[in-house]
């Protein structure tokens, strides 16, 4: 059996998680490999924990990646990534969006958001890297496009074919969206040297 590899996506409710391990999933497919996915939500609806784990290779027999598997986690909020670190192997690339996004207990004065998340990811990990998604994702012209962004840093990451991703992008995003979503995909892909 070939290798499998494995990647995590992992953010809050409402960052277009869902969406972004659909695009991956679908792209992967396309290059011919076997692919399981597994969603996990913890009251996305109000800004908890969403986890997709996706997993593809020739053949690939469970979707659930354990932790210090990952090749690849994706982090689509600082927090999210420290939270999901013991996920990542020791030779993985962590993907990480500079984006803080303030859970409940913070909100309310109850506990304090680490400072310097990004620092200390970057001083841990090897293979980090961070990315203002969300300005991108202005700069494409719409700001829920940040998990767009990340996903072309992903795929400069695995090595499709960007040709694939776009595909993938003009099936599954609405018509009036594609542009952008191309846009946001070509800056993510193009920010990683």
């Amino acid at each position: 059996m070939g290798k499998v590899t494995n990647v995590l996506l992992v953010g809050v409710g409402g960052q277009g998680t869902i969406l972004a391990s659909k695009v991956l999933s679908l792209a992967v497919l396309s290059q011919g490999y076997d692919v399981k996915m597994n969603e996990i939500h913890g009251m996305s609806q109000r800004g908890g924990s969403v986890i997709t784990h996706v997993r593809f290779g020739e053949e690939v027999n469970s979707p659930i990646v354990e932790p210090g598997e990952a090749d690849v986690i994706v982090a689509f909020e600082e927090l999210e990534a420290m939270r999901y670190l013991p996920f990542l192997k020791e030779t993985g690339t962590m993907i990480v969006d500079s984006q803080q996004i303030h859970p409940a207990s913070v909100s309310a004065g109850k506990a304090q958001y680490p400072a310097n998340i990004s620092e200390k990811i970057s001083k841990k990990i090897d293979n980090a890297v961070i990315i203002n998604a969300v300005a991108k994702a202005k700069e494409a012209g719409n700001l829920k496009a940040a998990n767009v962004v990340l996903l072309g840093v992903l795929a400069k990451e695995l090595g499709f074919p960007v040709e694939a991703w776009e595909k993938i992008i003009e099936e599954v995003v609405p018509a009036k969206l594609i542009e952008v979503n191309k846009k946001a995909f070509k800056l993510g892909f193009e920010a990683v040297g």
